[in-house]
């Protein structure tokens, strides 16, 4: 085919095309992360899917979980199950943590932790001298 045939309106169609270039259309269960000075906002679109079919968990105080359980409720109805781990970022408030659906759109937000805890050694509380606790290898 001679380039020099097509026309250069076709050119931003032809490299919009998800068709051809799949890498540019958005995975079907993909999760948006956003970060805020004040938050870290994780979002997905769950159309069809309840409340009650939703989970948020946090797990060993390291990772968010994001899962849907889809009961079966009919021969025609299948079942979708999603599930999404993430490694959740330093200083964050995980008491704090919500989550809200609305228009099929899941939004969880993990606040940061503004302030960062510090504590103070008083030197009059450490002892005079150092024991050797372990012998030195010969």
């Amino acid at each position: 085919m001679d380039i020099s045939l097509m026309q250069s309106s076709s050119w931003p169609f032809f490299f919009a095309a998800p068709i051809i270039f799949p890498s540019f259309s958005t995975p079907e269960n993909y999760v948006h992360w956003t970060e805020t000075p004040e938050s870290h906002i994780y979002s997905v679109d769950l159309p069809g899917v309840r409340k009650e079919e939703i989970r948020v968990e946090v797990e060993d105080s390291l990772y968010l979980i994001i899962r849907t359980e889809r009961v079966e409720e009919g021969a025609e109805a299948p079942v979708r199950n999603f599930m999404r781990k993430f490694r959740l970022p330093e200083r964050v408030d995980l008491v704090g943590i919500t989550a809200e659906l609305g228009n099929g759109v899941l939004m969880v937000t993990v606040p940061r932790v503004l302030t960062t805890r510090s504590r103070l050694i008083d030197p009059a509380n450490l002892p005079e001298s150092s024991q050797v606790l372990v012998a030195r290898a010969a």
